[in-house]
This record gives C-alpha cells, sequence and structure tokens, in this order.
C-alpha cells in the first residue's frame, strides 16, 4: 500500500503472530531481497477501542505514528469490511487517534486523521534545547542547519530552504537524525514556502527509513512549523512532497492538526518465511 508514495506493507496481526517483528521488518523491507517499504504497518486488537495499529521502520525498529500509515490502515479495514464509512479510534503508540473515513471518492479512497496537538515542548519531542519553537543551528560535518523541533507524536526537525531539490538530503538527512540534540533520533524535514500560494513544497528523511517519497507527521510537522512561524497563514495548507500532495488543516496553538489524503492498495501477496 502507499500512501502519495510513502510505502507500507501490512499484515493482519490479531490472531498467531509474534510480538517482535524486528527482524521480519528488515527482511521484508529489503527493496532488493524483500517486498520493500517505508515502514511495516500491523493490525493488532485495541484494549479500549477495536483496532491497534503497529509500525515497524524498514531498519526493524518501531515507530509511534505514522499519518499516511493510518490511512492504509483504515483503507484496509475499510476493504475487509471490518469498518464503513464515518468515525473510528485506532490507537497507536502515540495515543488513539481518530479518523474520518471517507470512502471511495471518484474511484480513489480518502480518510482525514486527527494528528493531535502539534507539541513544541523540547522534552516531548524529545530536544536538548531551551525552546523548541526557537529556530537552533546545529553543525553536521560542515553543514549549518537551522531546525525548528516538534512532535507529532514522533519527533521533527524543520528547516526552511530555498531549494530543497539542491539541497543534499541524503547526506545530510542521516547525520541530522542521529544528532545528539535529538537523543531518540528525528524525522528530518526541508521545506519551501511557495510564496505565489502560501503552500509548502517539502522533502523528508524518515527516522529509520531514510528518503521517502512523503510522510504524513512530516507534512503535518512542517505545516505546524510554518504556521507558527509566521510563514503560512493559519486554516488549510497543502503540503507537496515528491509523491503527491497532502492536505494539512491548522487553526494555530491548542487546535488539533488534521491530515486528509488518498491511501493506495497496490498488491496483495503471501510472504514465504524461511
Amino acid at each position: 500500500m502507499h500512501g502519495a508514495g510513502n510505502d507500507f506493507a501490512l499484515l493482519d496481526g490479531r490472531n498467531a503472530l509474534v510480538d517482535d517483528l524486528g527482524a521480519l521488518a528488515r527482511s521484508m523491507g529489503d527493496r532488493h531481497l524483500g517486498v520493500g517499504f517505508d515502514q511495516l504497518l500491523v493490525v493488532r486488537n485495541g484494549s479500549a477501542h477495536p483496532f491497534k495499529m503497529e509500525i515497524w521502520n524498514a531498519d526493524g525498529s518501531r515507530a509511534e505514528m505514522c499519518g499516511n500509515g493510518i490511512r492504509c490502515f483504515a483503507k484496509w479495514l475499510f476493504d475487509e469490511q471490518d469498518i464503513s464509512v464515518g468515525v473510528i479510534n485506532v490507537e497507536t503508540e502515540a495515543g488513539v487517534r481518530r479518523l474520518n473515513v471517507s470512502g471511495y471518492e471518484n474511484g480513489s479512497f480518502y480518510a482525514s486523521v486527527g494528528m493531535g496537538v502539534p507539541d513544541f515542548e523540547p522534552s516531548h519531542i524529545p530536544m536538548s534545547a531551551d525552546r523548541a519553537r526557537t529556530p537552533t543551528t546545529i553543525n553536521v560535518e560542515g553543514h549549518e542547519v537551522t531546525v525548528t523541533g516538534v512532535s507529532m507524536g514522533n519527533p521533527h526537525a524543520v528547516s526552511f530552504q530555498s531549494d530543497i531539490d539542491a539541497f543534499p538530503l541524503s547526506e545530510i538527512g542521516p547525520l541530522v537524525e542521529g544528532h545528539p540534540l535529538f537523543p531518540e533520533r528525528v524525522n528530518f524535514e526541508i521545506v519551501h514556502v511557495k510564496k505565489e500560494d502560501g503552500h509548502l513544497a517539502a522533502r523528508v528523511w524518515e527516522r529509520g527509513a531514510g528518503l521517502t517519497l512523503a510522510c504524513g507527521t512530516g507534512a503535518a510537522a512542517s505545516a505546524a512549523v510554518a504556521i507558527q512561524a509566521g510563514k503560512t497563514p493559519p486554516g488549510d495548507v497543502l503540503v507537496d512532497m515528491p509523491g503527491g500532495s497532502l492536505h494539512v488543516t491548522w487553526w494555530g496553538d491548542g487546535n488539533e492538526l488534521i491530515l486528509k489524503g488518498p491511501a493506495v492498495t497496490v498488491f496483495d501477496s503471501v510472504w514465504q518465511t524461511a
């Protein structure tokens, strides 16, 4: 499955699937010897709600939340007739997320998800800084990069750039991800504000996955930082990523951020274990 090019494999883990899927995620996530994906999504039984979404990065590490992934999660449940159009609450490691499932519109599946309130408190990101809202400049192998930290249930560092295509993200991304400023590593977004319409263009280095065509929490973080910095007005923001566009709505401090976008099934298959 994919959401705007951010790709996933999904497993039904409600019956007879082991708890630790790190090794499976690494082997299945290999783009040459496995299926290849950014994250492995697992459907589990929830405790307070019917469903829980479990997320494993391609390197075998865990992720707390994924905005594109949870829409794919909802699409799979919808296609399996486990849910219908309307509101559904899904448990994640970042807390309960509320989805509004639109179903199919002109042949494409859409859902919007409440991503929670963007959190700029450094200890919650976590980020070793006094104030996350204040841009912080870090030096990574001779490159100075100015970042603003925010949590969308997982940690993000957003950097505004005049030319995101020329920025050496594959080189700088892993250095920012592992920088001591972020004790639990970080997702790194480079963002350009389009002056003609105030919308955003973004590229993402995803913690545990590397370069991705899109990232839902990354789009949310990019919009939240742009709005709180006054670079684009509160309300509806379109975030263009290499794999497609995501719609973000945020009205500023204290308000929940809403993310909307498509979800696509690419194929179904059986994984043959050794």
